[in-house]
């Protein structure tokens, strides 16, 4: 099923199509086909913003992000229907938490996939950019971490709390439909449950920030060949995927994966069987209409 406020240890830029994909779904059939339509118009201006892309740059990264694409709808989309798919007939069946943790894991190997087939794109733009594009998605970084503490760090632990129930009730409707006040009160009781660690996670985001800084800037100096970078970059992908498992985050990222999956549980748990009929048609019509994009080639 949908994972709400989870860890992820990708960076950003690269859940991006991904996430195109899967988190649109909240938002319906029609939204899911324009948006993947347009993401292809949308990851370029997102990594524009980040770099301020000059010259030939941009063309480079518009083939890179078509060639992208064209992969991941001829590769990925049926994959993403058919996973769709068992999360359907879990909804119409006893799914446990253990089944939902499993869920988890698949979509984390699919980003990571995405992740690993991106870097020679990744390898091309890196080693394309100049000093000042560099302290240009510093400077980046410093403003999206700020508004993560404006958003996400502020007032006590109940109105953290409330906010983060909020946002989760807004996804959790777009699925099901309204709950009731007594099937909210249950929910909120799962909720407020859940591990809520945010200055933990800022500092995993800046500790990933750290990182590709400290990358982007070797590339600089040492001047790596695509071959090369494309390697560095992958095993940097991999280094933030084995930290969920790693002495000083595992206990943590455990925690937060467990939290999540009672969340969620508790929520089918109390749907209504009418409930439960609305979400099941809902995933049918995001179903279709990856079959539908994985068609149009």
């Amino acid at each position: 099923m949908k994972k709400f406020n989870t860890s992820n240890p990708l960076p950003y830029r690269l859940r991006t199509l991904f996430l195109v994909v899967i988190m649109v779904l909240v938002a319906g059939c029609n939204a899911l086909r324009f948006a993947y339509d347009h993401g292809d118009t949308a990851l370029y201006w997102w990594v524009d913003s980040y770099f301020d892309l000059e010259g030939e740059q941009g063309d480079m990264v518009k083939r890179d992000i078509d060639n992208l694409f064209q992969w991941h709808r001829q590769t990925q989309l049926q994959d993403y229907a058919a996973l769709l798919g068992t999360f359907q007939r879990q909804l119409g069946g006893n799914v446990t938490q253990a089944d939902l943790i499993a869920d988890a894991r698949e979509i984390q190997k699919r980003v990571e996939l995405l992740g690993m087939r991106a870097a020679p794109d990744m390898a091309d733009l890196a080693l394309s950019l100049t000093p000042a594009q560099i302290a240009n998605l510093e400077r980046k970084f410093t403003s999206k971490n700020e508004e993560f503490r404006h958003k996400n760090l502020r007032g006590d632990l109940e109105k953290r709390q409330r906010v983060r129930f909020k946002k989760s009730m807004e996804q959790f409707e777009s699925w099901f439909g309204n709950f009731s006040s007594e099937q909210k009160k249950i929910m909120r009781q799962a909720s407020d449950a859940r591990p809520i660690d945010d200055e933990v996670l800022l500092e995993e985001r800046i500790y990933r920030q750290r990182l590709i800084l400290a990358l982007l800037r070797e590339f600089q100096q040492e001047k790596p060949s695509k071959e090369q970078a494309t390697e560095q970059i992958r095993s940097l992908l991999r280094g933030f995927s084995q930290r969920m498992e790693s002495p000083e985050r595992k206990a943590f990222f455990d925690a937060n994966l467990d939290g999540n999956a009672k969340y969620i549980l508790t929520a089918l748990q109390s749907a209504t069987p009418a409930q439960k009929a609305h979400a099941q048609k809902r995933m049918q019509g995001w179903i279709g209409d990856l079959n539908t994009l994985a068609a149009n080639r």
